[in-house]
């Protein structure tokens, strides 16, 4: 038993750790609903098929580093790697021909098998937000400026939002002739990895960390160079309308995203206190992927926020855990069966209310209710239960006694008014 601990890449959250990121997830969940986007959920295990198809097959996501396995019945299965191919395979499945225009949000681990680091395990957590059916550039500019006020709403400094345009379909494959013949001519000047790409994955070269193969890709053609007159335009007035918004931005021209799916818009916002895992929020359109895996012509962009680096990046208030509201202290049979009736009457009042079941002293049961810092200790001893009554002390934020009232637990107009006026005011 000694011997048995969690997997590498898995980690566990603690009470005390969870504070945060439940107050994250609140604040996220808010956001979405004001901006009326609705959840979706889909299955954490998929048909591997759907990532090969979805995702491409010479991406590394693909290549290196799913979780792949064959089950009892001989189907090959995949931990969800990302969310967005699982949220086009349900609604191709489930009809979206029947409602074109939706906006949806997932929450949710995935799974990559990568080299951990802070901010980064192989079970992580993503947000996802999909904007399908929409086409408009508006959409593009609406999801950016979404992703951009939730990191800001959170109070994340040191954003930088960077963006590129893919092309179209046509673009693309334009360019990547261009691309292809430079960099077989080029190819002893690149790293082993970006060697492999070449007739694999050759986009993703463009993304490359080595340094030296940054610097000599500063000579390769430009995907840039090689847009239609319409994907011009499109990308010009995305620019614009940042500018009107007063969102700030860069142009890096070498951001592919890492996965086949993407067209015109991508783009990442990043945070400079992450140091060189600077990537917080990454996303793109992608107005192939549902026809591509069967559906009906569907345009579409998205984005996934990494909530791990999230945590790291988010402010200290949200370590902050609401104190506990009454502390029910008791003692003897009786009492202690009116203090659960009790406990479960309060919670209805959206209070937070501990009930000590150790059947310790009072004295003791005082230094816990006095160590959670309560705003208020209701007392139910022998005497109160036998008069059918209980004791509550309020105290202020120096941890001073300042009111003291005896409620009979028969009159609840007398309880709640004291909830109302004491407790839910503070």
């Amino acid at each position: 038993m000694n011997n048995l601990r969690n997997l590498r890449g898995t980690i566990d959250l603690l009470p005390e750790q969870l504070i945060k990121w439940q107050n994250v997830e609140k604040i996220l969940l808010e956001q979405l609903s004001r901006a009326s986007i609705k959840e979706i959920r889909t299955p954490l295990l998929e048909m591997t098929e759907l990532f090969i198809r979805g995702i491409g097959e010479g991406t590394d996501v693909v290549s290196k580093e799913m979780y792949t396995f064959i089950d009892r019945g001989e189907r090959s299965c995949t931990l969800r790697p990302e969310g967005t191919a699982s949220v086009a395979r349900a609604l191709i499945q489930n009809g979206i021909s029947s409602n074109p225009l939706q906006k949806l949000w997932y929450m949710g681990p995935m799974f990559r098998y990568e080299r951990p680091q802070a901010g980064r395990q192989r079970q992580f957590h993503q947000l996802g937000v999909e904007f399908i059916g929409y086409e408009s550039v508006r959409s593009d500019l609406d999801i950016i400026a979404l992703a951009w006020d939730i990191l800001g709403k959170l109070g994340i400094k040191e954003l930088n939002l960077e963006i590129n345009t893919l092309g179209d379909v046509n673009d693309r494959l334009n360019f990547q002739k261009s691309f292809l013949k430079w960099l077989e001519n080029n190819k002893n000047s690149l790293d082993l990895d970006s060697q492999k790409r070449i007739h694999k994955n050759p986009l993703r070269i463009l993304d490359s960390k080595n340094i030296q193969t940054k610097k000599v890709l500063e000579n390769a053609p430009r995907l840039f160079d090689f847009l239609s007159e319409k994907s011009h335009e499109r990308y010009s007035c995305l620019k614009r309308q940042l500018e009107t918004l007063k969102i700030p931005f860069v142009e890096n021209y070498n951001l592919v995203r890492g996965l086949d799916y993407y067209t015109h818009t991508a783009f990442e916002i990043t945070s400079g206190a992450l140091g060189s895992q600077a990537t917080v929020c990454g996303g793109g359109r992608y107005d192939n992927l549902i026809k591509q895996m069967g559906g009906p012509n569907t345009p579409a962009i998205g984005f996934a926020i990494g909530l791990e680096r999230l945590i790291l990046l988010a402010g200290k208030d949200l370590e902050v855990v609401r104190n506990t509201d009454i502390y029910i202290i008791n003692q003897g049979l009786i009492a202690e069966s009116l203090a659960m009736n009790l406990s479960r009457k309060l919670r209805n009042y959206n209070l937070i209310v501990e009930l000590d079941l150790s059947g310790a002293s009072f004295s003791k049961q005082f230094k816990k209710a006095n160590k959670l810092k309560s705003k208020s200790i209701i007392v139910i001893g022998d005497e109160e239960a036998a008069n059918k009554e209980f004791l509550i002390r309020l105290f202020d934020r120096s941890g001073n006694e300042n009111q003291e009232e005896i409620i009979s637990f028969e009159n609840d107009i007398k309880l709640e008014k004291w909830i109302n006026n004491y407790l839910l005011a503070k």
